[in-house]
């Protein structure tokens, strides 16, 4: 394999890779948007969405596309919880709260399902719900067919989520109160509804990101969302905290260094990298690439 080969198949591992954190990144970064919270329970949620589709395949029988939308909407539902149970109540306290609140949510999900009897400590493996083939690109560059399946759900997943922000009421709501909340209020927009609705947003592609990654790994276990959902924080930082298409962007680029590293013989060293990422993004560019230097009011 030539070096021009080996370069093009690690864009291609990454570019999958990075779809995945992409989904859960957006997550992180509508929230934060809204009410500038970083809900580290997300990796949690994208945890619950891998099960949830774990457990329909193989306890309900349903087919792989209807078990996602059930994790979907399973995961859609815990967020609307988790913001009016959780959050809510602390939306006007010191964001230190907040940011507690969500790590407290998190250690509490990885517990409960460490307890749970369907659960429990050891690895399940996902079911193979589709023939695995390997479709030749070029010569030596190949992609298998869950890899393409999770770019193309994910590529759709980011088209469908620019459409409800751009082209639909409650888009536009989004874009207002994230912009000035007692503007949007005042306006006439109903501010708690759609603080709900980010969070539902963000939680069923989290859930969508856990299937696919138990699709492309064959593997769900309770602690499965946590290095993944610290790695999508770091795509959305490095995209731009806030920013959709930041995130996006940052879900890739992280999954392409990653994949990079390995095919260099540094698998053991592709977490650090993606953190090492982070902290240079923020030493020279600490808004992001997407993000713009904001004043702030004190």
């Amino acid at each position: 394999m030539t070096i021009s080969q080996q370069i093009l198949q690690q864009l291609v591992n990454g570019i999958s890779l990075g779809s995945v954190y992409a989904l859960m990144a957006l997550g992180y970064t509508m929230v934060y948007g809204i009410i500038k919270l970083i809900n580290f329970a997300h990796g949690e949620v994208f945890m619950i969405g891998a099960f949830v589709g774990f457990f329909s395949i193989t306890k309900l029988g349903m087919g792989f596309f209807p078990a996602m939308f059930t994790a979907m909407i399973f995961c859609a539902i815990l967020g609307i919880l988790m913001e009016r149970l959780a959050y809510r109540p602390l939306r006007n306290a010191h964001r230190m709260a907040a940011l507690m609140t969500a790590v407290g949510l998190s250690m509490l999900f990885q517990n409960l399902a460490l307890a749970h009897s369907w659960i429990g400590a050891s690895a399940k493996g996902f079911p193979q719900v589709f023939p695995l083939q390997r479709f030749q690109l070029m010569e030596n560059v190949n992609i298998s067919s869950d890899r393409i399946l999770t770019l193309v759900i994910a590529i759709f997943l980011m088209i469908a989520l620019q459409f409800i922000v751009h082209k639909t009421i409650m888009g536009k709501a989004m874009r207002a109160v994230s912009f000035d909340k007692d503007a949007a209020r005042l306006m006439g927009i109903n501010v708690d509804k759609t603080i709900s609705f980010t969070f539902a947003l963000g939680s069923s592609l989290a859930a969508a990101a856990g299937v696919l990654f138990a699709l492309n790994y064959g593997i769900v276990v309770y602690q499965m969302g946590l290095l993944p959902g610290l790695k999508a924080f770091v795509a959305a930082v490095l995209g731009g905290i806030g920013i959709i298409p930041g995130a996006m962007v940052g879900g890739l680029l992280l999954g392409i260094t990653e994949s990079a590293v390995s095919a260099a013989g540094g698998s053991m060293f592709r977490d650090a990298v993606a953190f090492a990422a982070l902290i240079i993004m923020l030493l020279v560019k600490p808004t992001g690439l997407f993000g713009k230097n904001v004043r702030e009011k004190v």
